[in-house]
């Protein structure tokens, strides 16, 4: 009871403050008084009676301050009153309060941003039950070429048969496309898809929103076809309509039944999945029991008393007895390998996160040493101030708990700006970068706050604590005699206002060379040649769905009629058709042999990326015919005979002997080998590898790109060529509609996103470099106005002063950027991996930095300086 009622005394005396102070003057009051009355019952005259009490009772006013210190929480009430102070020195100087919120609210904005990013993507737990006990699994070649290869349904079933290190096991195949039939007047669409063993959802621990998951009935090759669809396409396609359950939708023309809705935060195996079906009752069989068809997604969830070390050691022998079994087939992998779930989902984003979070942290770390530098700077043109307050009693505790108050205040009022302005930059990054992996993930809860708040503890603690060296109760009369009237600071704190300075641009220089480094990159790579024409060419894709186009002669004809529409369409240059064009992914890879070279020995093997293409392809995209010929009329169906081959796969698998003549053993039978045509990327940023082209008419393929070059702006031909797709098939669609330039854009999306938001970082750094410097030259000018003007009055040049300012300004400057080249060409060996054709100490890079930040810092060192030299020393010396 008594603590309740301390409590609230104490309460009181904070928001009561004046009825207290009442309340204990009336106390006090009482006491006298009842002194005086016994005195004077003593005998004592009442002049004597009231001096006797007022010695017996003691000094009141201090017996107020320690009531009041009992009473109440004085360091509660020193700290507001040093807020409320704090608050009215920075009212006075609006220009440098803005100034310093704005520096704290993007330095902590941009930091809580990215970290809020690089938590929920890298940091935080898939959202799956038990997530560090779920695996990725591959198959791997001891040789080294293929550390990580996707895992073969044949080898996925042996270790479903013969592992126990797994308490489950599943398969997945992901990328798969489906042609939505349109109902009630909605357009056909092709959907991304993922074909999935039944028991996906479960080992995930995850149910569906709505309806059921996969049962093992619905894993069946003679089951009813079923599919789960994406929360997404149940909104955008069904507008959320719970009636879709059970209800029959078409797949590539045929009836499935939608069993369930998952929940709109569930993205696996890919953000752009769709939709899911089973697939064992989707697969052909030789396609799930081959050993050598390497496609699919493996993830399993480790058993409780297995680690996975273990686990991966026993899948490599399983597939080591495999590989033992089937030496004469090289594609059938030797071991296994594995990484946890999470890590294989973000390994691609991994780096780029963390560079642009430390890239954040320098920004935070040169706005918090540029607040410092200005309170350094600040605090000079107080130091009379704060001396005659050390003069009166203050404290150095009190006058820097005061100093340490007016910083925090600005970081709190900066944090809270940085704090919204991370909120705003969150919504732009997801809405942004929707095909990160994990970026359903990303929002702010409790941690991101505390860590905001942390920031703002953090920021002011450091700002203050730095320029509180300046801040001292001692050498009170040294600080008082610097200066009868005017003050010129003492070589310390100039010193430290230098250092400060040092720091901040070396930390510029830093990230102005890794944001150089990245553009570079970024520029070489969308400078690459894919080896064709890439202006002015509009692509598409489709698949002809087996339900209506089971025979090789009726694709074939598809892709003729296709074809001979498309070509006669107005504004059309040039069109063809193959499986995939130059920079729109690998698609795959297969074995051959030469028929007129010696067997290979046991275990090797000769492969290159496969393609197909009709006679004018090659023409369409500008891929030069280096030489022999294309395909002929009669390369169709049984007749196809003919394979054309890339330079690269001429020199990697004939060297010195010509390839034109000889046979490729592919498909059961031999091919002629009738040209060879120059190389061409699969991807922008990967080099070109070996490929042979087969005639696309062969009827093997079900689909594939339509390529379509203009002379002029290829965009308005989207459309008409889409309409030639309907009249041909009203329930065909097709996707991917881009030019070239766009296809290259949506490749180098990664690279453009990371330079743009380190050069951003750069040139916000930069800029506070310069206002850092700006702003300290211009106090030291203002406090050595005197000096300047007395050098004036005796006979300096004005041109003298000038350089003496200038230099001033640029020593700090010039060693900081020896530093930070210093910490640059350490520092971007980090971003190896990042960059393409660009080495990390590349010499142009730096030479630039070097340019571009003696620039700048000469342009913010100009002003005050000339200013410095423009003084008028009879005004100078008059102020003095």
């Amino acid at each position: 009871m008594a603590c309740v009622r301390r409590f609230g005394l104490r309460l009181q005396t904070l928001f009561r403050r004046n009825r207290g102070a009442q309340q204990l003057d009336d106390e006090i009051q009482f006491h006298l008084n009842q002194q005086i009355a016994e005195n004077i019952a003593r005998g004592m005259s009442a002049e004597e009676a009231r001096y006797a009490a007022m010695r017996t009772f003691g000094n009141p006013t201090y017996l107020k301050e320690e009531t009041r210190d009992t009473w109440g929480w004085m360091w509660l009430e020193n700290f507001l009153r040093d807020l409320r102070y704090a608050a009215r020195v920075l009212a006075r100087t609006p220009a440098f309060a803005i100034v310093a919120i704005l520096v704290i609210s993007l330095g902590i904005g941009a930091t809580t941003s990215l970290f809020t990013v690089v938590r929920s993507v890298l940091l935080k737990p898939l959202p799956f039950k038990d997530p560090s006990r779920l695996i990725r699994l591959y198959e791997h070649d001891t040789q080294g070429k293929f550390p990580y290869n996707v895992v073969s349904g044949g080898v996925f079933g042996e270790w479903k048969k013969q592992s126990h290190g797994f308490s489950d096991l599943v398969l997945v195949r992901d990328g798969t496309e489906y042609g939505l039939s349109g109902t009630g007047g909605q357009l056909p669409e092709k959907v991304r898809a993922s074909e999935c063993s039944w028991n996906l959802f479960r080992i995930l621990g995850v149910e569906p929103a709505l309806g059921r998951s996969f049962a093992a009935a619905d894993d069946q090759p003679s089951a009813a076809a079923t599919a789960i669809l994406s929360w997404g396409l149940w909104k955008r396609r069904f507008g959320g309509d719970p009636a879709i359950l059970n209800q029959t939708i078409h797949l590539d023309m045929k009836s499935y039944t939608v069993i369930g809705v998952m929940p709109a935060w569930f993205a696996y195996p890919a953000q752009a999945t769709q939709l899911w079906t089973p697939i064992y009752h989707e697969e052909p069989a030789e396609t799930i029991q081959a050993l050598d068809d390497h496609e699919f997604v493996a993830v399993g969830r480790l058993n409780p008393n297995t680690t996975e070390t273990q686990a991966t050691a026993e899948l490599s022998l399983i597939v080591r007895r495999l590989h033992d079994e089937h030496r004469d087939n090289p594609f059938v992998s030797d071991a296994a390998n594995s990484r946890l779930l999470l890590e294989d989902m973000v390994g691609d984003i991994k780096t780029p996160l963390y560079v642009l979070l430390a890239a954040t942290g320098c920004v935070l770390l040169i706005a918090c040493l540029n607040i410092a530098n200005l309170l350094v700077a600040r605090s000079a043109t107080r130091r009379r101030e704060l001396a005659i307050r050390a003069a009166l009693g203050g404290s150095r505790r009190r006058l820097l708990g005061k100093h340490l108050t007016e910083t925090f205040l600005l970081s709190a009022v900066g944090g809270a700006a940085g704090v919204m302005l991370a909120y705003a930059v969150i919504q732009w990054f997801v809405a942004t970068r929707q095909d990160m992996s994990r970026v359903e993930a990303i929002h702010v809860d409790g941690v991101v706050v505390a860590f905001a708040l942390g920031l703002i503890f953090l920021c002011a603690l450091f700002a203050g604590m730095v320029s509180s060296f300046s801040v001292s109760g001692d050498h009170i009369l040294s600080s008082l005699q610097e200066s009868s009237r005017s003050y010129s600071a003492g070589p310390g704190r100039v010193r430290l206002r230098k250092w400060l300075l040092a720091v901040e641009v070396a930390l510029t220089v830093v990230l102005l060379i890794g944001a150089g480094l990245l553009l570079k990159s970024y520029e070489r790579l969308r400078a690459s040649n894919l080896g064709c024409i890439t202006n002015n060419v509009l692509t598409m894709r489709f698949n002809l769905p087996d339900a209506k186009y089971s025979q090789p002669v009726q694709r074939v004809n598809f892709f003729e009629g296709l074809l001979e529409r498309v070509r006669a369409l107005p504004g059309v240059e040039a069109a063809g058709l193959g499986r995939a064009v130059p920079g729109s992914g690998y698609w795959g890879d297969g074995g051959f042999l030469v028929a007129e070279h010696p067997p290979l020995p046991l275990g090797q093997a000769q492969y290159a990326i496969t393609r197909w293409a009709d006679p004018k392809y090659f023409a369409a995209l500008g891929i030069p015919l280096l030489r022999g010929q294309t395909f002929d009329a009669n390369q169709r169906l049984d007749k196809a005979d003919e394979v054309i081959v890339s330079e690269s796969f001429a020199r990697q698998y004939f060297g010195d002997e010509d390839p034109l003549g000889k046979h490729l053993v592919k498909f059961g039978h031999a091919h002629k080998i009738v040209g060879i045509v120059g190389d061409t990327r699969f991807l922008i940023a990967k080099p070109a590898q070996p490929i042979m082209y087969f005639p696309m008419y062969d009827g093997i393929m079900t689909g594939g790109s339509l390529a379509v070059r203009s002379n002029h702006d290829v965009t308005p031909l989207a459309l008409p060529i889409q309409q030639i797709v309907q009249q041909l098939d009203s329930e065909l669609a097709v996707s991917d509609v881009l030019t070239m330039d766009q296809m290259i854009g949506k490749s180098t999306l990664d690279a453009s996103f990371n330079a743009t938001l380190v050069l951003a970082f750069a040139i916000l750094s930069l800029t506070l470099a310069a206002v850092g410097l700006f702003g300290v030259l211009s106090y030291i000018v203002a406090q050595r106005a005197t000096e300047i003007g007395v050098r004036i009055a005796l006979g300096a040049q004005r041109a003298e002063v000038l350089r003496l300012m200038l230099s001033d300004g640029l020593r700090p400057a010039s060693l900081g950027l020896v530093l930070g080249l210093a910490g640059g060409a350490t520092t971007s060996q980090l971003l190896r991996d990042l960059l393409y054709g660009v080495p990390p100490l590349d010499s142009s890079v730096y030479a630039t930095v070097t340019i571009l930040l003696l620039a700048v810092a000469s342009m913010a060192c100009l002003l005050p300086a000339w200013r410095a030299s423009r003084l008028d020393p009879v005004q100078a010396l008059r102020n003095e």
